[in-house]
């Protein structure tokens, strides 16, 4: 029983080790493919949806007026807001004369009415309503330059460094700018991390107020692209016509941002020509983890045995079409970990090879702390061994 006692002691004297830095990641650029054809717009990005890869690119770091694209900000701040819990789609946003006063589209709000925030999110995402989105922005801002600053601080969190917004409708204003690219760095957060925008902005038509008021999609690709998802539309004088539009097809998703076309018709098409080009060239080829790849890991003179663990690895791989090489999926892991344990530090890694070459490496870390051995944790257990077994 001394021994046992003796040898707890001595694990505890082990030190801490620092915790690995957790992995961020905004967009990830990769160099774009140099297509064979122009498109009718201002400046365009085609993005990979999952993997952040760009697949083609046109003046995307061009700081432009975005119009309303702007409310993917704005409902991106609400649909937070709604899984913080600190709103409900049945709270009744309150119309100020401010939201009364936007211009554009609209859906006529009166000053003093009330809707629900299910329906106002119902008239941003159908009808593009300006109103409604600055009465939204003010219900959960505060103001609406209050919540302007919260869209400028997520900008800036998400990596979007060439965005700076000045209203949450995207009205044309002085320094209200952003950029193809930093439009996609949003849209692609809206899609991955809040799914349910589907059910607003996928839907044609819809109606308000018992059905005195109609509500049509400003995004006409609902009727007329396969597997299109969304997203939004937006179109002002300083603009110009423009479009964040995302499809899915065979488990490709991606994401075309179309700023400064001409007309409707030439941004509905330049949205096609892209979606068109990335669906033609590029397939999300199977890259799943091996099914025995371990859950836990031992942890070795620590608090606990073991540690989770949490993998990175998307499971899927953006890779051109008529590439038929197999992709291998290698998993790289210590027998075990030395205590203190801290979750998000890295323990491993998964790479995926083809032919012998790594084509990308993801990280795995431990899913949560474990703290070494201390002098009191040796005594409380060698008491509670002393009760279990009864030794004087």
């Amino acid at each position: 029983m001394k021994k046992r006692f003796l040898a707890l002691v001595l694990l505890a004297a082990f030190a801490l080790t620092p915790a690995a830095a957790l992995r961020t990641a905004a967009l990830e650029v990769q160099p774009a493919t140099q297509a064979d054809f122009d498109l009718p717009c201002q400046a365009a990005i085609l993005i990979d949806e999952d993997s952040g890869t760009v697949l083609y690119e046109k003046n995307a770091d061009e700081q432009r007026p975005i119009a309303s694209i702007t409310k993917v900000m704005t409902l991106l701040l609400t649909f937070r807001a709604l899984e913080e819990g600190r709103v409900t789609l049945e709270d009744m946003v309150p119309v100020s004369e401010h939201a009364y006063g936007m211009g554009g589209s609209q859906i006529w709000l009166e000053p003093g009415e009330q809707m629900t925030l299910n329906d106002m999110l119902k008239a941003i995402c159908i009808s593009s309503a300006n109103d409604a989105a600055v009465a939204v922005a003010e219900y959960i801002g505060g103001s609406e330059t209050a919540f302007v600053e919260q869209m400028n601080a997520e900008a800036a969190r998400l990596g979007m460094t060439n965005t700076q917004f000045k209203n949450a409708c995207g009205l044309d204003e002085t320094g209200h700018l952003s950029t193809a690219r930093d439009v996609a760095i949003m849209s692609r957060e809206m899609l991955l991390n809040h799914t349910e925008i589907s059910d607003y902005c996928t839907v044609w038509m819809d109606y308000l107020r018992d059905g005195s008021t109609q509500l049509v999609n400003t995004n006409k690709l609902l009727h007329s692209y396969d597997g299109i998802t969304g997203l939004k539309t937006g179109t002002t004088g300083g603009a110009g016509v423009c479009i964040s539009a995302s499809a899915e097809r065979n488990g490709l998703r991606l994401i075309a941002v179309i700023l400064g076309s001409p007309s409707s018709k030439d941004r509905f098409d330049a949205a096609r020509t892209l979606l068109d080009y990335g669906f033609a060239n590029y397939e999300n080829a199977e890259a799943a983890l091996p099914e025995d790849a371990p859950q836990t890991l031992p942890v070795t003179r620590g608090a606990e045995e073991s540690v989770a663990l949490s993998y990175e690895a998307p499971g899927r791989y953006l890779m051109k079409k008529g590439d038929d090489t197999a992709l291998e999926v290698r998993l790289d892991l210590p027998q075990e970990l030395e205590a203190p344990v801290t979750a998000g530090q890295q323990v491993g890694s998964v790479s995926i090879l083809q032919a012998g070459e790594t084509l990308e490496t993801y990280p795995v870390t431990a899913a949560g702390d474990v703290a070494a051995l201390s002098f009191g944790l040796c005594f409380e257990r060698l008491i509670d061994a002393l009760l279990l077994t009864g030794e004087p």
